[in-house]
């Protein structure tokens, strides 16, 4: 996995991991439009070169896998949030994006992932406090629940963290499967997010089935912002998102993302598929601003913040 960007110099909250290198990009950078002006013959025959390594399944000179200790530090939620009121959530999402912005094939994210994808995947589920999907996405993806990994194990209790996250459901209408595993058998009691007006027989189901229903909104409806207010109250902080793209858009909406960890996958499907965010749109486009790069066999895991 090769870096190809560091952190700004003194920005304590990008936290860097060792061996990380400035690659840089620029105008000198750029090839022309056949691709081949302006390149020297050592650089074409070490593209040549590079390509081949990959053809045959090796790394290139300083292309290594990073150990689960770095990605837990280039993937860090920040130090010092504070412990109540405004700031005191860091809300971040992990999603995945072909080349032609489809965030599933088939309705699932797996096919166009990869195995680092599925390394930074688990990197990140480790350092939350929980994890939060959407109703559709816990059908559609097959959601157990989240498990105690002794990798991170020691960084996990050195920040106070239980074995493993707590999963949060997303669900209006809580029309959900409460005999399966992720309600049954988790090491932390899953959560079901909902508004006042949910059924109360749904509701009930979810208690008995050893569920935590948290009230976050009026109606059937659940309001995004009082969502991570309420996780955020009852200690779970560091909060990750892993969709779908409907409530990723609400929480876009809502304007309550920090970051987003994107993984740009080297595919293209055409179709139909949803993109990383739907819903309605903003009126006004928020930029954020990019922490992070990194790269390993043509697919790209950038992290970008607000």
């Amino acid at each position: 996995m090769t870096d190809l960007t560091t952190s700004t110099p003194g920005d304590e909250d990008r936290a860097a991991a060792p061996g990380r290198a400035d690659h840089g990009s620029g105008p000198g950078d750029r090839a022309d439009r056949a691709g081949h002006e302006g390149r020297t013959d050592h650089e074409d025959r070490a593209g040549h070169d590079d390509r081949d390594r990959r053809a045959a399944g090796e790394r290139s000179p300083g292309d290594r896998e990073w150990s689960l200790d770095e990605l837990a530090e280039a993937y860090a939620y920040p130090a010092g949030l504070p412990a109540e009121g405004p700031g005191s959530a860091w809300l971040r999402a992990n999603m995945v994006s072909t080349l032609d912005g489809a965030a599933q094939h088939d309705g699932r994210s797996q096919p166009i992932s990869c195995a680092a994808d599925m390394r930074i995947f688990g990197t990140l589920r480790a350092l939350a406090d929980v994890v939060i999907a959407g109703a559709e996405t816990v059908r559609q993806e097959g959601y157990r629940p989240a498990r105690a990994r002794e990798a991170f194990a020691a960084r996990r209790a050195a920040a106070g963290q239980g074995p493993a996250p707590a999963v949060a459901v997303v669900s209006g209408s809580l029309d959900l499967d409460f005999s399966l595993p992720l309600f049954t058998e988790p090491l932390v009691p899953t959560l079901v997010v909902t508004g006042s007006g949910a059924p109360a027989d749904r509701i009930a189901a979810a208690r008995e089935a050893g569920a935590e229903v948290v009230i976050a909104g009026e109606g059937a409806r659940v309001d995004p912002a009082r969502a991570v207010r309420e996780l955020a109250d009852r200690g779970l902080r560091r909060q990750l998102t892993e969709g779908g793209p409907r409530l990723l858009g609400q929480f876009v909406a809502a304007g309550v993302l920090d970051e987003l960890c994107l993984t740009l996958s080297p595919m293209l499907t055409a179709g139909d598929a949803q993109r990383i965010a739907g819903g309605p749109g903003v009126t006004v486009p928020e930029r954020f601003t990019l922490a992070s790069l990194l790269e390993e066999d043509g697919f790209l895991f950038g992290r970008y913040r607000r």
